[in-house]
Parts: structure tokens; C-alpha cells; sequence
């Protein structure tokens, strides 16, 4: 019974953390996956990703045949400019 116990806590413990690393993928995973990001969401021809001070992606990319300026936020979403 105690080692049922100790595995629920575990696992109830582990849960929340998990839900973290996941949310923010596209983040963790760095230029690549901010990149990746962005092309999920019709981006494409993205290049010359890099970092801003405040942890978001800046590059270059075209969407519609459109060549702009992407910043992918920490938290998602995918600003053109």
C-alpha cells in the first residue's frame, strides 16, 4: 500500500512539470523549433532566426507569397511585421 501511495505522489507531482516543458516546445527546442513553429502555422522560406533579449525568435520568413519579419513568443504566437 505504501509503495501505491509513494507512485501516486510521484506521478501527481510530476504532472505539473511536465505540463510546463511541453507548453513552451517551441521555445525549448530554440531556433529550430521556432521555426517549426512558425511553418506549422503557414510560414515558410524562414531564415536568420535569432534570439531577442526578451526569449523570443526573430527572423525572416514568407507567408502567402509575402516576405516579412516573424518574432515567435515564448508562449506561442507568431508576430508579422
Amino acid at each position: 500500500m505504501s509503495r501505491f501511495l509513494l507512485a501516486l505522489v510521484l506521478i501527481s507531482a510530476a504532472g505539473p512539470s511536465f505540463a510546463q516543458t511541453t507548453r513552451n516546445q517551441a521555445n525549448a527546442a530554440g531556433s529550430a523549433g521556432a521555426a517549426a513553429h512558425a511553418r506549422s502555422l503557414g510560414y515558410g522560406n524562414i531564415h536568420d532566426m535569432r534570439r531577442a533579449p526578451d526569449g523570443s525568435w526573430v527572423g525572416t520568413a514568407t507567408r502567402n507569397g509575402v516576405p516579412s519579419t516573424v518574432t515567435v513568443q515564448p508562449q506561442g504566437s507568431v508576430i508579422r511585421r
